[in-house]
């Protein structure tokens, strides 16, 4: 057995390196052109050293240079920057999404009766809006009276009290009538009561976006629209609604009738309100309801 083995062995050595010549002929004259001698084993390692060497450059050239982008499958750098670039976009379009999302309800909030008035901001929603435990002083202080003073007496028309944002434009009045209970925010009355004939139209003060139209059971068929410049328009105790959430309305389009809908309400008129970036504004300042 032992010599069985031994032999074997020896013929698959002999096997492995046992020379062949390889010739190369010219066709036609049948001279040698080129000769080489190999054997099994030589053939085996040069292959074997040629495929490594074609993996690592194919690798290289996949990883480190341009032509990648020419193999089905392999992105572009161009293409990779472009997708980055549209992913922070997008990133950075669903947080001002989300923020004025929270903006609007919490405005939405306060407008319906859902939840106490407090200063809402886009930049700053606070915490513990769900409970309504935070309450807003609204009683000013002299130092504070005499700024408000001295602002209304520079320009009664700004909304914000700085001279770069005065209001260019008219604002339409929503119905006309005589006020039953005027703007006081001591006693959060945050709006202006005007008696009109049931039915009449009520109309848009300025143009915008209706972003609530819906029945409250305290307040009736409500109306909220979002105007340019932070400017928040609210019509309550409505007949009826014209319009929906997310139509787009002009200046002085009827939008509503008036009503003597919900359950806080004396008789027919409209529950008029102005907001500016949170902060509830008088609206006979702006508008002439006679």
């Amino acid at each position: 057995m032992k010599k069985e083995k031994s032999s074997r062995r020896k013929k698959l050595h002999k096997k492995w390196i046992y020379k062949y010549r390889l010739i190369i002929l010219n066709e036609d004259t049948f001279e040698e052109q080129i000769s080489f001698k190999l054997n099994r084993l030589n053939v085996f390692v040069i292959g074997s050293i040629s495929a490594v060497f074609l993996i690592a450059v194919t690798t290289v050239l996949i990883a480190f240079t341009p032509l990648r982008e020419y193999i089905p499958g392999y992105p572009s750098v161009k293409l990779k920057r472009e997708t980055t670039q549209l992913m922070i976009e997008t990133d950075s379009l669903k947080n001002e999404l989300a923020r004025n999302e929270r903006y609007l309800e919490s405005i939405r909030k306060v407008l319906t009766g859902d939840l106490q008035p407090y200063q809402v901001t886009k930049d700053s929603v606070p915490e513990g809006q769900e409970t309504g435990t935070i309450e807003l002083d609204f009683e000013p202080n002299k130092a504070d009276s005499l700024l408000r003073e001295e602002v209304a007496n520079e320009d009664r028309f700004n909304f914000s009290g700085a001279e770069e944002n005065t209001m260019d434009f008219v604002l339409f009045s929503p119905v006309n009538g005589s006020i039953s209970e005027e703007f006081n925010p001591q006693e959060k009355h945050y709006a202006v009561d005007i008696v009109a004939i049931a039915n009449a139209p009520v109309k848009a003060v300025a143009d915008g976006r209706v972003v609530f139209a819906e029945w409250t059971s305290e307040t009736g068929y409500v109306m909220i629209i979002e105007h340019a410049n932070g400017l928040i328009s609210v019509y309550k105790h409505n007949a009826s609604l014209n319009k929906s959430q997310g139509d787009f309305v002009k200046s002085g389009e009827v939008i509503a009738t008036v009503g003597n809908t919900g359950e806080l309400t004396t008789g027919p008129h409209l529950h008029f309100e102005l907001w500016n970036n949170g902060y509830p504004i008088d609206p006979t300042l702006y508008i002439d309801f006679k």
